[in-house]
């Protein structure tokens, strides 16, 4: 019998590749005709490079949900419901962490399966807070307290404050892009914008170069910050063994009275090739992975942070990363979702950078919105709703 290759793209930390790593090789064990090989990418790479041009050279394809609409229009991956069961499928949207599972279904289709669950959510260092009496922040003014002592490391690259904006724009009472012609009213854009300046004003000018994977290995290699108050969640860096000072993670504070902050829904998700040779084997692994059973055993033992919701419920996995599902679980099923449409990652793209020359470098934060306004249109010059 004739090997049976199938190869996979995806994002270069542990928390992407390792867990793929590993049960490719069981599943290489349990079926020994197929081999399974996985390339990765850095973190930019994967936000930034066309999917449609991956699909040439690979099987498996870990993806980032706005890209769905480029899927949809392309037709570049799998329609998965078209091989995957009814109830295979149901069992994945019972089982979904917030969004997760939807979040790739565009246009009547399922594009991808929801391999890994995240959003921005609280992070600190509890022994140092301990060691110096200081509470964990549980309020917006708490955390601005704290960080005028200039305790508190954020993420302020442009993609990361853009996902930040659209929490702010929730927080102050309007969803962004409800309307066609502007991502956000007027009054509610530079409400969220004073409320972003209010923080990054006090932040190290450091941070403006950070994205969250820098945050969390600073903050877990160095006494340097104790607190973070969003970026988005890495299991890993509140294991055992795999940072030198654990983290400890928790749901987003109150912004005003008792409104949660609700962050910018992240996450990847596992999709098959179009050009595939192998379209049986390559939806049976990609079944078999996001499964319950691997989600919650397997996949989260190899550093993996599930899509599966069982992994999130289970003591086992929660006793390997601290409580970490566990604690973060209410601000995921909370979280807001991006827009998907062909033409949003070109607004995504570059929507950041007036928010970052704005936090960083100051002006006028009308000028800050107009570009934005711009961008938005630019992104769906054909967009049908």
């Amino acid at each position: 019998m004739s090997e049976i290759v199938l190869n996979g793209i995806t994002w270069g930390h542990s928390r992407g590749i390792t867990p793929l790593l590993a049960a490719s090789q069981r599943f290489s064990e349990l079926y020994p005709q197929v081999r399974i090989n996985w390339e990765k990418r850095t973190l930019q790479e994967f936000a930034d490079f066309p999917i449609e041009k991956l699909t040439t050279n690979y099987d498996l394809l870990i993806i980032d949900h706005p890209w769905a609409g480029c899927a949809s229009a392309t037709k570049c991956v799998l329609p998965l419901e078209e091989y995957l069961s009814k109830e295979y499928l149901e069992n994945q949207l019972k089982n979904s962490v917030g969004n997760s599972h939807l979040s790739y279904h565009y246009g009547g289709h399922q594009w991808a399966l929801a391999i890994d669950a995240a959003t921005p959510v609280v992070s600190y260092r509890a022994d140092l807070l301990k060691r110096n009496n200081i509470p964990v922040p549980g309020s917006w003014r708490e955390v601005l307290q704290l960080a005028q002592k200039k305790q508190v490391a954020v993420p302020g690259i442009p993609i990361d404050l853009l996902m930040n904006f659209y929490m702010f724009c929730l927080a102050h009472g309007a969803e962004p892009f409800l309307n066609e012609n502007e991502v956000i009213d007027k009054e509610t854009g530079m409400r969220a914008l004073d409320s972003m300046k209010e923080l990054w004003s006090l932040a190290d000018i450091k941070m403006f170069g950070y994205n969250p994977v820098d945050v969390a290995e600073l903050m877990s290699s160095t006494n340097d910050y104790c607190y973070c108050p969003f970026a988005y969640g890495y299991s890993n860096y509140s294991r055992k063994g795999y940072a030198l000072f654990p983290l400890t993670y928790g749901n987003l504070v109150n912004f005003e009275g008792n409104n949660r902050l609700r962050s910018t829904i992240g996450g990847t998700g596992l999709a098959v090739s179009a050009t595939t040779k192998n379209k049986e084997w390559a939806t049976r692994f990609a079944a078999w992975v996001v499964s319950g059973e691997i989600q919650s055993t397997l996949y989260v033992q190899h550093g993996g942070q599930p899509g599966h919701r069982s992994a999130w419920n289970n003591p086992m996995a929660n006793s390997l990363c601290n409580n970490f599902f566990s604690n973060t679980l209410a601000t995921l099923d909370n979280a807001y979702q991006r827009p998907r449409y062909n033409g949003y990652l070109y607004f995504q793209d570059h929507a950041g950078i007036p928010l970052h020359q704005f936090l960083l470098h100051g002006g006028r934060p009308e000028r800050v919105l107009e570009e934005i306004n711009k961008l938005y249109k630019d992104s769906k010059p054909d967009l049908k709703s």
